[in-house]
């Protein structure tokens, strides 16, 4: 089907709800979008394992339904049901805590998340703008507030970024936490360029390719696969995309970033595992992408595969990005975490849950 960009563009606007989690190019605020890498960071991403014919590959390849020609059906479904999509009173937000020297995770909202391992603190793909969007004018805006400000948060030691989407990678916190925190960012391949565009001097940047490993802190990061893809503008795959190995003296947390589910989580299990804590995506999944946003079940299934202690769900709740109701994603996961005898915390927008001794599950998602 052939369409003009400028009718694509608008009609992209219209559905922002599934532009924002595809990451449909918008030709609109292109500092926002950030920075190909070029000179020799081009040069070291262009003989990664991952990377052949100009582009960043999965393991296993990922089937993307979503087209031009799909997008008039697509607009026309998230004119309805739009109720349902949306919780029916305000999302109840905590004050966060931290201090002690366990484990701790405290879930800000979406994949947004604090990890306390052992007296380190890790943030995990800030995300505190009104929009996860390359505009502040359009595109999917938060469904509560971030329940901490940016300049609250204690002391960091670690920023660590999944991939380059405007759900994960939002560069207002980028740049705030640059002059706010010391803390160095830990990003996939080709990441950098953007945050080197955004201010973030080059000695804060730390790029890695699957299975290399860093040490900040005293706390080992190991970059791990995913089954996903990146893009901010009209380029897609220029970027690599990462789940998160976060292991400290003793004690390890798993993230899983975006992705569809693969037997590459297994052999992470194998190779790093097992985990104290996983933080799983479960939502923003649906039938035009069913390989690149696990359903709930299959992120109950990558908790078990990488050998996880407590599972935290994550990719759910803060923002409107896909056609499922909103309460779904919390209900499905909970349901196969019983079915599975997985230990399962789902915590409100600030809760901070000790990993050695959670909350019991209350269901709170489904008073709302």
């Amino acid at each position: 089907m052939a369409i003009r960009k400028g009718a694509w563009v608008a009609l992209a606007l219209g559905a922002a709800a599934v532009w924002a989690a595809h990451d449909i190019p918008l030709q609109m605020g292109s500092r926002r979008i950030g920075k190909r890498a070029d000179g020799e960071r081009g040069e070291r991403y262009r003989t990664s394992p991952q990377f052949s014919d100009g582009k960043f590959r999965n393991t296993v390849p990922a089937t993307d339904l979503m087209t031009v020609s799909s997008m008039p059906q697509m607009l026309a479904a998230t004119l309805t049901g739009r109720e349902r999509r949306h919780p029916g009173s305000p999302i109840p937000v905590v004050t966060p805590e931290t201090g002690g020297d366990g484990l701790y995770v405290t879930w800000y909202g979406h994949s947004s998340a604090l990890i306390e391992i052992e007296g380190r603190r890790v943030l995990v793909d800030p995300v505190w703008s009104d929009r996860c969007s390359p505009s502040r004018l359009q595109g999917p805006k938060r469904l509560h507030q971030p329940p901490v400000a940016l300049r609250e948060l204690p002391p960091i030691d670690a920023v660590v970024i999944s991939h380059d989407h405007y759900d994960h990678l939002d560069m207002d916190s980028i740049r705030n936490l640059v002059d706010l925190q010391a803390a160095p960012f830990l990003v996939p391949l080709g990441i950098g360029a953007h945050l080197e565009r955004w201010g973030v001097p080059a000695t804060r940047i730390i790029e890695l390719d699957w299975d290399e490993k860093a040490t900040v802190a005293g706390i080992e990061f190991t970059a791990t696969a995913a089954r996903h893809f990146s893009g901010r503008g009209f380029s897609r795959d220029e970027t690599l995309w990462a789940s998160w190995v976060i292991a400290g003296p003793t004690r390890k947390a798993f993230y899983s970033g975006d992705t569809g589910y693969f037997p590459g989580f297994k052999e992470i299990g194998e190779q790093h595992g097992p985990f104290d804590v996983t933080l799983v995506q479960i939502g923003a999944y649906g039938d035009q992408w069913p390989d690149i946003h696990m359903v709930p079940e299959d992120g109950v299934a990558t908790h078990v595969d990488v050998q996880g202690g407590l599972m935290i769900p994550v990719h759910w709740a803060t923002f409107n990005l896909a056609l499922h109701d909103w309460p779904e994603p919390a209900d499905r996961a909970w349901a196969e975490a019983k079915a599975r005898d997985v230990k399962l915390a789902v915590p409100r927008p600030g809760e901070r849950v000790d990993v050695d001794n959670p909350p019991a599950v209350d269901g709170w998602w489904q008073q709302l």
